[in-house]
């Protein structure tokens, strides 16, 4: 494997498996996106008293610790994504004898939040994921276009539709 699998590219196979192969392979567009803008703004204003953006390993990247994981999104629009990310982040931790079971998604823009938790079964499912995730990104070519409701809001929409 020439790169650990990040938290990013967890996020990614859950959004769009094609986004997971252009990210893998260096190929980004988010600069330009105003979603992106929006996400960085939301980061940079909330939570400004904790240490945010905890790195392991260049791998996953914590928005925040203070007891348990913490992550925070825009929206619930991709709501699963974020799950499995957060599931992900605290499976990385327990493969290096960090026994972190819980952690929390927090959405500032509608004021709410939501606990995750992660089990044997999830921790089975990630690990199948995880070679899945090798699978496409390793591959040649990108996975063809799915048209998802999410298209029209991506960075990537010129190159997947256009």
């Amino acid at each position: 494997m020439d790169k650990q699998i990040s938290g990013t590219m967890i996020y990614n196979y859950f959004v769009c498996k094609r986004k997971l192969w252009y990210f893998y392979n260096n190929l980004t567009m988010e600069h330009t996106n105003e979603n992106v803008a929006i996400g960085k703004l939301i980061d940079e204003n909330t939570f400004k008293r904790k240490d945010k953006h905890i790195t392991i390993d260049d791998a996953i990247s914590i928005d925040f610790v203070n007891g348990e994981v913490h992550e925070v999104k825009k929206s619930k629009k991709i709501e699963e994504a974020g799950i499995w990310q957060t599931k992900y982040y605290l499976y990385y931790l327990k493969q290096r004898g960090v026994e972190k079971t819980r952690g929390t998604i927090h959405y500032p823009s509608i004021k709410e939040k939501m606990e995750i938790e992660l089990n044997e079964s999830d921790e089975q499912f990630l690990e199948k994921t995880i070679r899945e995730i090798e699978d496409i990104i390793y591959g040649p070519i990108p996975q063809l276009p799915v048209k998802k409701g999410i298209c029209r809001n991506c960075a990537y929409l010129d190159l997947c539709w256009i």
